[in-house]
This record gives C-alpha cells, structure tokens and sequence, in this order.
C-alpha cells in the first residue's frame, strides 16, 4: 500500500481516509492490546485496587476522551505515542519477569 502524505491542501480529503475506518481499526487494535496488557498486572496499589482493573479503567476513559478528534494528524500521532508506550511497558515488564526468574532459579539451585 502507498503511504498517504497529508498536506494542508488534503486534509478534508485525509479526513475522510481515516474515517473510513482505517484509524477506527488501529484504535480498536491498540485498545485490545491495553486490555491484554493490563492482565499482567494482578498486585494491588496502596488501596488494595487492582493495577488491571486500575489501567483498565484509564485507558477507557483516555479513549473515551479521543473518541471526537478529528483531525487525522492528531488521531495518528495519538495512535502512535499509545502503541510505542504499550511496547515500552510490555519490554520493561517482560525484563523484570525474566530477571525475577533468574531470581529465582539461582535461589533455588543453592538449596
């Protein structure tokens, strides 16, 4: 596929391209891919709140937030920062499960 370049001159002509449901569907993608996210995180915060059901609930409502944005620039630097943020937190978390289980495994091979 051709990338689209937007220029001043064909942003309502860009506008309509994302609201045909490309945007909707990267947005819906992203979303699903919080919610996956989101399971890892079962501890509770100081409260005794599920972290999951914590980001959960804000992601809903950041979404909830962009539902009326318009502008296709916007929607897709807003698409991009969420799916390089999503990554970032699943690299992070995915490093610190591996050195929790080499933790654990030095641990228990001094036994």
């Amino acid at each position: 596929s051709v990338p689209t370049i937007i220029t001043p001159g064909t942003a309502k002509t860009a506008a309509k391209y994302f609201k045909s449901g490309t945007s909707r569907r990267e947005a819906l993608s992203l979303y699903r891919e919080i919610l996956r996210t989101c399971k890892a995180f079962h501890w509770c915060d100081d409260n005794g709140v599920p972290w999951n059901q914590r980001l959960r609930n804000e992601a809903r409502k950041e979404f909830e937030a962009s539902k009326e944005e318009t502008d296709p620039l916007i929607i897709d630097r807003m698409l991009v920062t969420g799916r390089d943020c999503v990554q970032q937190i699943q690299h992070k978390f995915n490093e610190a499960d591996r050195k929790a289980w080499e933790r654990i495994e030095k641990d228990s091979s001094r036994r």
